[in-house]
């Protein structure tokens, strides 16, 4: 038995198995349920879905505040009024803030961007900034991105005189700023879709602007609202699907100068933004001032955005080494804090740590340890603490640390991420009042991260031009996840992959098909899966290419084996390189004879041992007496892995069971000698005949358990009146024909014999094994 690290929640059903509900469109099954489990359910519905259309994009004027946004901007042009953008430093606000700038300057705006330093302003719009801006003449102020909680903010702009228009998409909180105009699809009701990211928040400005879909900016939106994780349905759906179109084929000089330096070959997929392009825009916010990437994407000088892009790669370099020594940082002080391992929120900070990369800490925190993580950098000069927060699935960060808000100076975000700033010394405070949230909410599943499983493949019938259809809903992400399937298999082969052998190569096989799946980062689960388990695996389906060839194969996520598990290493020495991990106080040790030596100082169970907890490993270290011995072990503690470690040395296998004319001729030459010296002639006897030494010491103790012969020193004699007795009587008989039983059985077997062997007594409820045993040969 394996256990799986993730909840597996299979979320379909065989409703639609039997029938088509699509026939005119020529989909898969498989294609069909997954778009039935999306809702998308009827012909228009799946049209939409496979092929969306810019037609498809709401009314921009529907969204509360946009008609008067767009009059007060129309207002400031004709008027020659200086307007500043006022920015995000993440990839959404960069994108947002390029997209606004972009779209004001070709409406004729003298137009200026300004997005606040993370480490002296912090997040949002803040009074010195407006200050400044009222300094430099600016009497009309955007924000993009941010600006939904700067309730404070929004009266200073009034004090200077300076309109203020939010656009933003964050969760609305208790009060709204007095603003000149808000524009947000979550205080609009009259929008049909409420989900935007703030890049898709200014598109629609744009739109509603220029009165035309500005196709130029569509590259834009697909970075940001990608990066920004907001769900890809409706419209965010459509935007996404040309924005990748256009962001493959973008003229931009910044796009072109970050595809050379990511080493980007061909079509930009949601996977290529999020893992490559969003990360390096990212980078520059968290390290220092931002505005370098606006500065990118603005950019029309192909050289500035050559330099622009090396400079934010490298940057991004930088960022991934603090990220990985302050992640090394927390890890210890989760480890080496004992009287943390009951929380259910983590809650760590230190001075000096980075406040710019501390979202990313937070979220290997919540991914190692399974549960919400808030990561902190303290600033003992201002007595505050600052950082970012990342939950799991069943814990809402917005919701739960709205209701400990006394506890912050700032707070903003979103159900799984956040951002605050607080006193030092409500540090504790927050750390405990979340895990009493969190303890009253939560279960024992919830800590384990869920994984949604979209079907079960049968690998006979799965083919690279299935694995295609299903690309077809792409692009994958919120709302919209790249689906999961669940494989359940023997396993031909599995093998250790990579320079560390720390992944995995599975090769899966049903009736002569094959499937490859391969496990990233797994490869330390390899001495837990024994060869031939029924195994079961969730991954992404994909299409291995190579020397021509395509196949279609899994990237595998999880892993479990839900039966128990025989490991062989039956003869094998240094038995301790064979039980990596065995230290659990569920693992056992079994010995039946030998006093040897026990790998890993493991506790020790006999045939006798009586263990009332539950065992998960039992090692035998050497062979039983019987069999009965050993299933009677088996059937007591139901273990989950067995290993098998003995060796024989000098077996009754190899030193085969004397023959009935064995016997008789040994007889029939002491009734003609009357005596024998085992001593003197045994060795001479036993060479003459072509028999082992250890025949004649066989032979002869038989003999004197049925009392047929008597042996004084060495000398055996016929007994003159011997009884009539059949061999099997003997002990000496017995024992062998037993020994010889569990080497055969136990020693001698295949693999696949001695597992199912044990699989009897593995479920059998009381110990049956004299059908094994047989009297003769």
């Amino acid at each position: 038995m394996l256990n799986s690290k993730m909840n597996w929640k299979f979320t379909y059903s065989d409703e639609i198995e039997t029938e088509s509900f699509l026939p005119d469109l020529n989909l898969s099954p498989m294609t069909q349920r997954l778009l039935w489990q999306r809702n998308v359910r009827d012909i228009d519905a799946v049209r939409r879905f496979l092929s969306p259309s810019l037609d498809d994009l709401h009314d921009p004027f529907l969204m509360d505040g946009m008609e008067a946004t767009i009059a007060r901007v129309r207002l400031a042009i004709q008027q020659e009024e200086k307007i500043l953008v006022f920015g995000d430093y993440d990839a959404d606000g960069v994108s947002a803030t390029t997209v606004m700038v972009q779209a004001l300057r070709e409406a004729g705006a003298d137009c200026d961007f300004y997005i606040p330093n993370r480490f002296t302003e912090g997040y949002g719009p803040n009074e010195q900034a407006f200050r400044l801006a009222h300094e430099r003449g600016f009497s009309l102020i955007i924000t993009v991105d941010t600006g939904i909680a700067a309730v404070d903010e929004a009266a200073v702009a009034k004090e200077l005189g300076i309109d203020l228009i939010i656009t933003d998409h964050h969760e609305v909180q208790e009060q709204l700023p007095d603003a000149y105009a808000i524009v947000h699809p979550k205080t609009s009701a009259g929008y049909p879709f409420q989900e935007l990211a703030g890049v898709g928040v200014a598109f629609k400005f744009a739109q509603a602007l220029s009165g035309e879909i500005p196709h130029h900016l569509l590259d834009m939106v697909a970075i940001g609202t990608v990066a920004d994780l907001v769900t890809l349905t409706d419209e965010n759906r459509v935007l996404v699907h040309f924005g990748l179109k256009a962001l493959s084929n973008s003229e931009r000089p910044g796009v072109k100068a970050l595809r050379h330096i990511c080493g980007i070959d061909g079509p930009i997929s949601e996977e290529t933004v999020g893992f490559m392009i969003g990360p390096r825009i990212n980078a520059v916010g968290r390290l220092q001032d931002a505005s370098p990437a606006v500065d990118l994407m603005l950019t029309q000088d192909a050289e500035e955005a050559a330099e622009l892009a090396s400079e934010i790669d490298q940057l991004n370099k930088e960022r991934q080494k603090i990220v990985a020594d302050i992640a090394k940082e927390a890890e210890k002080m989760m480890d080496d804090d004992q009287s943390g391992d009951n929380d259910a929120v983590i809650v760590v900070g230190k001075e000096g740590w980075n406040p710019g990369v501390l979202g990313i800490v937070a979220s290997r925190l919540t991914n190692k340890y399974d549960r919400p993580a808030i990561v902190l950098g303290f600033d003992a000069e201002k007595g505050e603490a600052k950082g970012s927060a990342r939950s799991i699935d069943a814990f809402d960060l917005f919701v739960n640390c709205m209701k400990v808000r006394h506890v912050f100076k700032h707070f903003g975000g979103h159900s799984q991420a956040a951002g605050m700033t607080l006193p030092l010394e409500n540090v504790d405070m927050l750390r405990d009042e979340l895990n009493l949230l969190a303890k009253q909410q939560l279960s024992e599943e919830d800590f384990k991260q869920s994984m949604d499983i979209q079907g079960t493949v049968d690998i006979e019938s799965l083919s690279t031009k299935e694995i295609e259809e299903i690309d077809k809903l792409s692009p994958f992400g919120m709302g919209n996840p790249k689906p999961i399937f669940h494989i359940e298999n023997e396993m031909k082969e599995v093998r250790q992959i990579g320079s560390k052998k720390n992944h995995l190569k599975f090769q899966f096989t049903k009736n002569g098909s094959m499937l490859d799946g391969i496990a990233f980062g797994m490869g330390d689960l390899y001495t837990c899966i024994a060869p031939s388990s029924k195994l079961e695996a969730i991954g992404e389906l994909n299409i291995n290419e190579w020397n021509g060839r395509r196949k279609p194969q899994i990237m595998i996520k999880d892993v479990r084996v839900s039966e128990w598990q025989l490991f062989d290493h039956r003869g094998a020495r240094d038995i301790e390189k064979k039980l990596p991990g065995l230290d659990d106080e569920r693992d056992y040790a079994v010995i039946f004879e030998d006093d040897g030596h026990v790998p890993l100082d493991l506790p020790v169970l006999t045939k006798e041992s009586v263990i009332d907890s539950e065992v998960d490993s039992l090692i035998l270290l050497d062979l039983p007496d019987s069999l009965e011995d050993l299933a009677s072990v088996l059937q007591s503690h139901k273990p989950n892995k067995v290993y098998a470690c003995y060796r024989v040395t000098d077996g009754a296998f190899l030193n085969e069971l004397p023959t009935r004319e064995h016997f008789k001729w040994f007889y029939a030459m002491l009734m003609k000698r009357g005596s024998f010296d085992l001593e003197k002639d045994g060795d001479k006897l036993a060479a003459r005949r072509g028999w082992s030494p250890s025949t004649i010491d066989f032979i002869s103790k038989v003999f004197f358990d049925l009392e047929f012969v008597r042996i004084e020193n060495g000398l055996i004699s016929v007994h003159p009146t011997p009884s009539k007795k059949d061999l099997s009587e003997s002990i000496t008989y017995q024992n062998k024909q037993r020994k010889l039983q569990v080497e055969k059985t136990l020693y001698y077997s295949s693999y696949r014999e001695l597992k199912t062997w044990f699989d009897k007594y593995m479920e059998e409820t009381e110990p049956s094994v004299k059908e094994e045993v047989t009297s003769g040969f």
